[in-house]
């Protein structure tokens, strides 16, 4: 598999600057607990609505553990009340498989052909400790457009802003 398929999978007829939220859970989802993510989330965009008008959405379960929702505001813009039923679905899904959808402090990486996650206390831990360097794979949760989804989503950490965050960090 190669890491970029994912792209693959977006769809082709949003517009580069449609907003895109990133959910990563703390565990891997079961094949089955994929099926029943992915019919929820399709019956949540097919009726995703802003002020009544009907949101040109997305949403799709990414490396079995990323829900990735996406809205192409080209015709219609997405407002606050349309935002939290989004937030609303997320957290019927945390509720449901008894995960965390929303702690930022868990940084995901790709490491030995699987997703691994880093608690961001110890980021300088797994540095000193080579599990991590400068060339390994992290996902971006902090994309907020479809164009930086396919772009900037995985990174290598020495692209990413969590450079700052590594103590004696030399990417000379």
């Amino acid at each position: 598999m190669n890491l970029t398929d994912y792209q693959l999978h977006c769809p082709a007829n949003f517009s580069n600057q449609s907003k895109v939220w990133i959910y990563q859970s703390n565990r891997l989802f079961s094949i089955s607990e994929a099926f029943e993510i992915e019919a929820i989330l399709s019956e949540f965009v097919s009726n995703w609505q802003s002020h009544g008008a009907p949101v040109k959405g997305f949403a799709n379960l990414f490396f079995g553990q990323f829900i990735v929702l996406m809205a192409d505001e080209t015709n219609t813009t997405v407002g606050g009340c349309s935002t939290d039923s989004s937030v609303h679905v997320i957290k019927k899904i945390e509720q449901l498989f008894k995960v965390d959808l929303f702690n930022r402090q868990n940084l995901a990486f790709y490491i030995k052909e699987k997703v691994q996650l880093l608690p961001l206390a110890q980021i300088n831990y797994a540095w000193e400790n080579n599990f991590i360097n400068g060339e390994t794979i992290y996902f971006n949760n902090t994309v907020t457009t479809k164009e930086r989804f396919l772009n900037d989503w995985l990174i290598p950490l020495k692209s990413s802003w969590l450079k700052s965050k590594i103590k004696a960090l030399s990417f000379a």
